[in-house]
């Protein structure tokens, strides 16, 4: 799940991704934003969510991104917005205005 919101006086939104899952579990996010580098956008676990989550300043923009848990790449399940890739598989994309 992806939550965007708009910082006041800023062009940047704050997005925030989380994935619920059990703890004990290595969650990353990959993407365009990151070079799809997923040691660079680590998800840490909360305890009162059970979710994991990260947040990242970003322009407006449409980014491709997946999530990387457990060491496989996968699409994020909540959202619905996905984008074919070079690979044959799919990336999840946003859009923030």
């Amino acid at each position: 799940m992806v939550d965007i919101k708009k910082i006041p006086g800023k062009n940047e939104r704050r997005a925030v991704f989380s994935y619920a899952a059990a703890p004990g579990r290595t969650v990353a996010l990959a993407g365009v934003f990151n070079d799809w580098d997923p040691d660079s956008s680590i998800l840490t676990y909360s305890d009162q969510k059970s979710v994991y989550c990260t947040e990242l300043l970003l322009p407006p923009g449409t980014y491709e991104y997946k999530l990387v848990v457990n060491g496989e790449w996968i699409l994020d399940d909540s959202n619905p917005n996905f984008t074919s890739n070079d690979f044959g598989t799919l990336n999840s994309v946003i859009q923030i205005d």
